[in-house]
């Protein structure tokens, strides 16, 4: 955000309407780029971190029930 409002300052201080256009259209260009980028990235990984998690939660279950007494009720 900091990046964006010192690129457009530079633009408004310029004095060229060419180059602040320019900036106008980049700044909302790159920002749907990285958007799209960030989804592709989600969506293919999504699965990958998704199987990861579920094996370390049974995991961690599986630790917990060692510790208790058959014997007992939950409770």
């Amino acid at each position: 955000m900091l990046m964006a409002k010192a690129v457009l300052s530079i633009a408004a201080n310029s004095g060229s309407p060419a180059f602040a256009a320019l900036i106008w259209w980049l700044v909302p260009f790159f920002a749907v780029f990285g958007a799209i980028v960030y989804v592709t990235w989600v969506a293919k990984f999504k699965d990958k971190y998704a199987n990861e998690t579920n094996r370390s939660v049974t995991k961690f279950q599986s630790f917990q029930d060692s510790f208790r007494d058959d014997a007992t009720p939950d409770s």
